[in-house]
């Protein structure tokens, strides 16, 4: 499966690989090319998955903000819900599309 914002994958990786939580495909850590992701300031916790970490996409000059987000350090109690450790891993929203 692929992260793409306007012909630009931003991650690729085997749907095997990947994770659906609440309905966001999140993708490894190593299949997101990290130079197209910048931190962003925005705070979000939720209640089960721990603090989210946001990140704005780089699309040439434009700077999409909060367009993908993380769980850095998710509380240990969360994995045998989603099923394993899922640390890391990222998902995409609003313009940049998961696809096949």
């Amino acid at each position: 499966m692929k992260a793409v914002l306007n012909g630009t994958v931003i991650a690729e990786a085997p749907q095997a690989d990947l994770l659906k939580i609440e309905g966001n495909w999140y993708f490894p850590p190593s299949s997101v090319n990290s130079e197209f992701l910048v931190k962003s300031p925005t705070s979000y916790t939720c209640s089960w998955k721990g603090e989210c970490q946001y990140f704005s996409v780089q699309d040439g000059e434009t700077l999409l903000p909060d367009r993908a987000f993380s769980y850095p350090t998710p509380p240990a109690a969360s994995f045998d819900r989603v099923g394993q450790d899922y640390s890391n891993y990222v998902a995409f929203w609003k313009e940049v599309r998961v696809t096949d």
